[in-house]
């Protein structure tokens, strides 16, 4: 059964360009009027081309997106926070100590440790897009359901 949909969510991973950076972006999609998104890594990395690519075959743009740290966010008031990595994980559940949020580990794998060719390496990109997708909606429900 779907989770209740927070008002704040913050997906956070090792560099806030890769696995973050999508699942924000399918979060804001499917729930963006619902619900506040943000992003962010455990140190800010250079934006990853394949992402831009794989989240433009669905029809999202990233072209706003700026990697940050999570020092870097301009609001803290969090219900959940949703880490993608071991590292992001840890700094997620230091924020629990402190602060009234929600902590889940999805561990995600890292499409740029792929080798081969660029349709090999866009396909690994894709597995892991597809599957924050799926997960997103498992844990928050089908937009028709909310009304979304």
């Amino acid at each position: 059964m779907p989770g209740e949909l927070p008002s704040a969510v913050l997906f956070a991973c090792t560099q806030n360009v890769i696995r973050s950076v999508m699942a924000a972006a399918i979060m804001k999609h499917f729930y963006g009027q619902r619900t506040y998104v943000a992003s962010c890594g455990v140190r800010p990395g250079t934006p990853d081309p394949f992402v831009a690519a794989v989240m433009d075959e669905i029809g999202i743009d990233l072209g706003k997106h700026r990697p940050q740290g999570f020092e870097d966010l301009e609001d803290s008031s969090f219900d959940l926070v949703i880490s993608l990595s071991p590292e992001a994980h840890h700094r997620a559940l230091e924020m629990t100590r402190t602060m009234a949020i929600e902590a889940e580990y999805w561990p995600t794998m890292d499409p740029s440790i792929t080798a081969g060719s660029r349709e090999q390496i866009l396909d690994s990109y894709r597995e892991v897009r597809d599957q924050l997708v799926r997960r997103i909606r498992q844990r928050f429900g089908s937009m028709a359901a909310r009304g979304v």
